[in-house]
């Protein structure tokens, strides 16, 4: 009986035992080695990625022009509109230098010829992407309201064959529209990081791309003054930010970390149009939205953005072009007056 005792004292200790729970820091411990290992998981997915990416540029390259369209195709949608299209939709451009034909959305609104080349609409896209994914392109080209981003290189092409202007569609969540144009809008190759340069701005959006804090010269550029004391901004993802924003200490490096969307940023995210899109208002670690601060501030995310290029010298002629689901209505995008938000506002 005694031993009976014994043993069911042991189990009932043997139990308790394993019952007892893990001390905090091994807890932490073992949560840091499975949030390491997740990391190394999907490092090694983007790697595999850019790999892919390389090697498909790689073989694009190889491909006979013969097998990618004939030789006049249009260079952007400029000439596509000057060659008598008045109807908004897709078509194929060949930009000079482009390995491939690509399929556009061209916008026969304002004017008429406008390349566009990003557009958020719902937030059903993530553009929280790699460098390699901002370079070639994403999302969904082919849906009227389909949220996308064309590419970096193809950005490049198309700006590197003349002199273009850079026009900006917003629409916040209680129908009210703005714009806001830029003249001589180019992007740099990927060896510069795709750098950014602007013009002179036009628009009732406000200037998101000035410097906040003084005002700019009509060809002042949005940009950082780099080493030599000229004005640069380049392109930075999360996994590839530009030496401006490569410092650990750099608000520009935090911001970048913390949105993990791709742009050109400076002073963190005063004009991203690529961030994390909320519903209007919202809260959050830092002003991570879809944010041009010169009309709704930095805690207001912008509901509608349409980007798009269209070559400076191109003739504008009025247009009557089939209704487009979500395009700026100029009615309601005629307003002069600017709400312009500060910090601490």
């Amino acid at each position: 009986m005694g031993v009976l005792r014994t043993s069911v004292t042991l189990l009932l200790h043997l139990a308790v035992s394993l019952a007892a729970p893990v001390p905090c820091e091994e807890k932490v411990v073992r949560l840091e080695a499975e949030i390491q290992g997740l990391r190394d998981v999907i490092n090694d997915q983007h790697n595999y990625i850019q790999e892919l990416h390389h090697s498909q540029a790689k073989q694009l390259e190889l491909i006979p022009n013969s097998h990618l369209g004939s030789d006049n195709l249009y260079r952007d949608c400029s000439e596509v509109f000057e060659d008598g299209n008045v109807a908004s939709g897709l078509y194929v451009i060949r930009p000079d230098g482009s390995p491939t034909a690509l399929s556009v959305f061209c916008d026969m609104n304002n004017g008429g010829g406008w390349t566009v080349f990003q557009r958020r609409k719902d937030g059903k896209e993530s553009f929280d992407r790699a460098w390699v994914e901002y370079k070639h392109g994403f999302g969904d080209l082919f849906s009227p309201n389909g949220e996308f981003w064309l590419g970096n290189d193809a950005l490049h092409r198309l700006t590197s064959q003349g002199n273009y202007d850079l026009r900006i569609d917003l629409e916040d969540f209680e129908g009210n529209q703005r714009f806001a144009e830029y003249k001589n809008f180019k992007v740099d190759d990927e060896k510069d990081k795709y750098q950014l340069h602007l013009g002179e701005f036009t628009g009732n959006a406000g200037d998101a791309f000035s410097d906040i804090s003084g005002t700019p010269s009509p060809e002042q550029q949005w940009s950082n003054p780099d080493s030599n004391g000229s004005n640069v901004i380049k392109f930075s993802t999360f996994d590839h930010m530009s030496d401006a924003a490569g410092d650990e200490e750099d608000e520009d490096a935090k911001c970048i970390r913390h949105s993990k969307s791709g742009w050109w940023f400076s002073r963190c995210d005063s004009g991203n149009l690529n961030g994390h899109y909320y519903n209007g208002p919202y809260k959050a670690m830092a002003d991570d939205g879809v944010v041009w601060y010169t009309w709704h501030g930095w805690w207001y995310s912008i509901k509608s953005v349409v980007m798009m290029v269209r070559a400076s010298d191109l003739e504008s002629q009025t247009t009557v072009s089939p209704s487009v689901p979500g395009q700026l209505d100029p009615d309601k995008a005629a307003g002069n007056e600017v709400d312009v938000f500060y910090e601490g506002q």
